[in-house]
């Protein structure tokens, strides 16, 4: 009995009770140990959770019948989030969860990802979601999050939900038992940001640094990726980061469909780890299909990446507001900073191959950072393409010697 995983449900009972006994029996059948936290708000809520409503309310002061005279959802659903939040660590605490398992609709997914998103990488999570084939950055966020289209409405049983919140609950038990605790590493950290057209320069630093000992961690910037590697710095040991792109920057300031926010590169900077800037990407601005590219962007240069994605070529004016962007950033940092331009061009799409070349705009975005960078922090410019292996090599050599 107490050699079994431990796992958390979260799933509601006073809309979903039929789903919620189906689930912890395929849980406890594949030999898990079911702790139940039952969120509803409706007083209709069958007893037998572990973790009851009220015992939710509790957790922040307040009692089922102050939440409920409420009669506003998204109020509730603030309230009982934060006390589930909060019930679950204290679980956690008290007997070492190893995976969490949702089902539920728009309102329950949101609070039992919340409750996933609160845990750190590593711990399985599995949400069975009507919203799991739409939108589901809100809910995946920068965790490892396992959507799982619930297909029907999580709304009883039949042939095809038994099916998905079987498999689902399997997969969990599947997870559940190979889960251990991740040990931290035991070599010097790298937090690196690309996306795949740097991906030859990214390549490239990877290896060497890998080369020298160094444990390297890319991230994708596809407008979460960057923010995920924001966290983890945060979060986590690391001795240096290196941006090689920042078009979660450019998007941010234009509104374009990569950005990462306000606080995107923030974490380095703050936290004092030596960081290394290169403007990758941001030659181009991502909108989506082209007939709504040229409605936000019009009278660019496009191409089309995907159906659903369109690069659109950025100029001058963008790249004055990324370095003045950036280098307010810069201004606050509490480490060492150096930032690196290559004048034949930032990405893929601005190379001779590329659809979006252009060898005037390179130089362009280098005044400008020569202009705006604070003195003690040095811009070193090169006659290298992004992805050429001397731009790589540079880059590499500025992290090596920041550990040293």
């Amino acid at each position: 009995m107490g050699d079994r995983p431990k796992v958390l449900m979260v799933v509601t009972t006073d809309t979903k009770a039929t789903e919620a006994r189906f689930i912890r029996q395929c849980l406890e059948d594949s030999g898990l140990e079911v702790y139940h936290m039952d969120p509803s708000v409706r007083d209709t809520a069958e007893a037998g959770a572990e973790i009851t409503p009220d015992r939710i309310a509790e957790a922040v002061g307040k009692t089922m019948s102050e939440i409920r005279s409420l009669n506003h959802e998204a109020k509730c659903l603030e309230i009982m989030t934060e006390g589930g939040i909060r019930c679950a660590h204290e679980l956690h605490r008290e007997v070492g969860l190893s995976g969490i398992i949702g089902a539920g609709g728009s309102l329950g997914t949101d609070l039992a990802t919340a409750v996933m998103r609160s845990f750190p990488i590593g711990l399985p999570k599995v949400m069975v979601s009507t919203m799991a084939s739409g939108m589901t950055r809100p809910f995946v966020g920068t965790r490892d999050i396992m959507m799982v289209p619930s297909i029907c409405d999580v709304g009883g049983l039949n042939a095809i939900t038994r099916q998905v919140f079987g498999n689902s609950a399997r997969a969990l038990a599947g997870m559940a038992y190979g889960y251990s605790v991740s040990q931290a590493s035991d070599k010097p950290v790298v937090a690196l940001s690309t996306l795949g057209t740097t991906e030859k320069c990214c390549s490239a630093v990877r290896k060497s640094l890998e080369k020298n000992g160094l444990e390297v961690m890319v991230f994708h910037t596809q407008g979460m990726g960057g923010v995920a590697m924001d966290e983890t710095i945060r979060e986590r040991d690391i001795s240096v980061a290196v941006n090689l792109s920042l078009i979660e920057v450019g998007d941010y300031l234009v509104q374009g469909l990569f950005s990462g926010g306000p606080d995107r590169c923030k974490a380095s900077l703050e936290k004092g780890i030596p960081t290394i800037f290169a403007p990758g990407n941001i030659d181009f601005m991502v909108g989506g299909p082209l007939e709504d590219a040229k409605v936000q962007f019009p009278g660019r240069r496009y191409h089309v990446h995907n159906p659903e994605l369109t690069a659109v070529r950025a100029e001058a004016e963008e790249f004055r507001q990324v370095a003045e962007h950036m280098a307010g950033l810069i201004r606050k940092a509490k480490g060492p900073v150096s930032f690196f331009v290559p004048l034949l061009g930032f990405s893929a799409h601005d190379s001779e191959q590329g659809e979006l070349h252009d060898l005037s705009l390179p130089p362009v975005f280098a005044e400008y950072m020569e202009k705006m960078l604070p003195d003690d922090v040095p811009l070193t410019v090169l006659p290298y393409h992004i992805n050429d292996e001397g731009f790589a090599a540079s880059i590499a050599e500025q992290a090596i010697a920041y550990l040293k």
